[in-house]
């Protein structure tokens, strides 16, 4: 039996990079799948068409204040009960020291779509959670969340440093309604914003630092989901996974 067959799972920024192959894995999994996407209607009709069995799609956008609200409400409308929490979704916005305003408003985007979204999903996920025996959150943080961003992303490293912080008081907090809670530390990832960089400067720089020699592929990414997410491992509770190919070690 697959091992995830049974299971509803609330995957948000669905449709591309790390997100679909999210998706991919849950679904050859078994799972029920409801998938969130802000903006991109064309990916969204592809994902659909490749899927039809088993996979539901919803739209909010996560950089209002509302969107966490609204994507809850829509998900829950198609499904009773939700097992399963991924935080997926974020941006990787610019916070620049030389201008006051584009620092002000990537702070601002930042940490609404990279830390206050996932946080609003998390609360409403232990609210469900609490009345239904327990469930799953699986939050997707960064390598950034340990050592920090460039000069030019701090807000982006101090967001998903946030988010790992906020998985383990779910995990300390929550434990005892069995709320089960997980963060993933990615580092390099092989999505179409990493191959833009990878264009720009060569695969040979990009991997001449990463003992793999090679650029993880979010397939790798999406297994560890899938196995979190099965409920198999329930003392890893409070865990932050890293997924860097020995980039970044602890």
């Amino acid at each position: 039996m697959s091992m995830l067959a049974g299971k509803t799972i609330l995957v948000t920024g669905a449709t591309k990079g790390i997100g679909s192959e999210i998706v991919k894995a849950l679904h050859a999994e078994g799972a029920e799948i409801i998938g969130h996407y802000g903006r991109d209607e064309a990916s969204a009709r592809q994902m659909l068409a490749t899927w039809p069995e088993r996979l539901q799609l919803v739209r909010a956008d996560l950089s209002h204040a509302d969107g966490a609200a609204t994507l809850w409400q829509q998900a829950t409308d198609l499904a009773d009960n939700i097992d399963v929490l991924v935080n997926n979704a974020g941006i990787y916005c610019a916070s620049p020291l030389d201008s006051t305003e584009a620092w002000q408003q990537g702070w601002q985007a930042n940490l609404q779509v990279n830390l206050q979204a996932p946080a609003d999903l998390c609360r409403l996920a232990i609210h469900h959670y609490s009345s239904r025996g327990g469930g799953i959150i699986i939050n997707m943080a960064s390598r950034s969340s340990h050592r920090g961003d460039g000069p030019e992303h701090l807000a982006y490293g101090a967001a998903k440093g946030g988010l790992l912080a906020l998985t383990k008081g779910i995990a300390r907090g929550y434990g005892d309604r069995n709320v089960l809670a997980y963060a993933l530390a990615p580092g390099w990832v092989r999505t179409a914003m990493a191959e833009d960089h990878i264009a720009s400067v060569g695969e040979a720089a990009v991997t001449a630092n990463l003992p793999l020699r090679e650029v993880t592929p979010p397939s790798d990414v999406a297994a560890m989901v899938a196995f979190l997410a099965s409920g198999r491992c329930r003392h890893a509770t409070g865990s932050t996974i890293d997924i860097t190919g020995a980039d970044y070690v602890r």
